[in-house]
């Protein structure tokens, strides 16, 4: 049994809610990246397309409404690039008088972006609010959890149902650089955590839904075109299948656990474009956030902390992520990517 829990803290990126605040966001978001006006002028005319607001937000409330149902914990909710900002959320915490909280991030795998930059965000949320900020305790990865695998299937069943029997499954994640990938994970583990979750997260899948075979391809680059990501891109990808002779694909964003505009705008806008103009069959599962058994997995993860429960996992690939007050998992896991061209210091 651990010491007393008396919050939750949802965890997430952030998006805009409105025209005005996108390209604040996107400032945000790619601060010291060194990423040029004219990308940012593209990604914002993206945002612009859904009336300036993201998703991920709304999503995000859903879910948090949803496990209050679940909890007798409150459930506050802090974003790392947008309001409500974590570091102001911490201090309405400290304010309540909260000690010792849990942290649920809104992402299933490892790697720099995807968890290590989450711990980034605790740790200086905790600094912002000073001596008096609580213990914040970050819950493990769960891209193989039973109920995030379930809830993924069923999304994908119900989107083959809109296509001809036997589409092609394709899954889809976030790319990263290949470096990142590379660095993802401890050291000793020969990194690249990363991509094998999310390629075990797609098996997992697959095999509940009896699909014998699909791929597992990526989405949403963002770097300079000399910097490999990984790849091939769901569009590119597209191509290759409609040269190969398929007439049909499914479409599942595995490695997001609830839409936000990247997921909407490469997925059903490019995407959908791309096979509408071969002619091709095309439907989006869902993601899994919004299922009912994604909030009550949400629960479980708490009480498996406050009991000292054993992990329900479908898998063997190494999982974390369970770290305290913004310390990484490991020495030298998921270090952060070394940006290109930037000058030495």
């Amino acid at each position: 049994m651990h010491s007393t829990v008396d919050a939750l803290l949802v965890l997430s990126f952030g998006g805009p809610e409105g025209p005005d605040e996108v390209r604040p966001f996107l400032e945000n978001v790619t601060r010291g990246r060194g990423i040029p006006p004219e990308r940012l002028d593209a990604v914002e005319e993206h945002y612009q397309h859904f009336g300036g607001v993201s998703p991920i937000n709304a999503r995000n409330r859903e879910l948090i409404a949803a496990v209050r149902d679940r909890t007798d914990l409150p459930v506050y909710f802090g974003n790392r690039n947008w309001h409500p900002l974590v570091e102001d959320t911490l201090a309405s915490m400290v304010s309540d008088g909260v000690r010792n909280a849990l942290v649920f991030a809104t992402s299933a795998y490892g790697g720099y972006s995807a968890c290590r930059q989450y711990d980034d965000d605790i740790a200086r949320a905790r600094k912002a609010v000073g001596d008096a900020a609580p213990q914040l305790t970050k819950l493990r990865h769960f891209f193989d959890h039973p109920a995030f695998v379930a809830a993924n299937a069923d999304a994908v069943r119900a989107a083959q149902a809109e296509v001809a029997p036997g589409a092609r499954l394709v899954f889809t994640a976030h790319s990263i650089p290949t470096s990142a990938d590379a660095a993802a994970g401890p050291p000793e583990e020969g990194g690249h955590r990363y991509s094998r979750q999310v390629a075990e997260a797609a098996r997992l899948v697959a095999a509940e839904v009896g699909a014998a075979e699909y791929d597992v391809v990526w989405q949403s680059r963002s770097g300079p075109p000399q910097v490999p990501w990984l790849e091939p891109d769901i569009v590119d990808h597209i191509d290759a299948l409609h040269a190969a002779g398929v007439t049909d694909v499914v479409i599942s964003p595995v490695g997001f656990v609830s839409d936000h505009v990247e997921v909407v705008w490469d997925l059903d806008n490019e995407a959908k474009e791309r096979a509408a103009e071969l002619g091709m069959g095309f439907a989006r599962a869902a993601t899994a956030g919004p299922d009912p058994r994604f909030a009550d997995m949400v629960v479980e993860l708490i009480d498996e902390h406050r009991h000292d429960g054993a992990p329900r996992r479908l898998s063997e690939v190494p999982g974390a992520g369970c770290t305290v007050n913004g310390a990484p998992c490991a020495a030298d896991c998921c270090l952060p990517p070394k940006r290109p061209g930037r000058p030495a210091s």
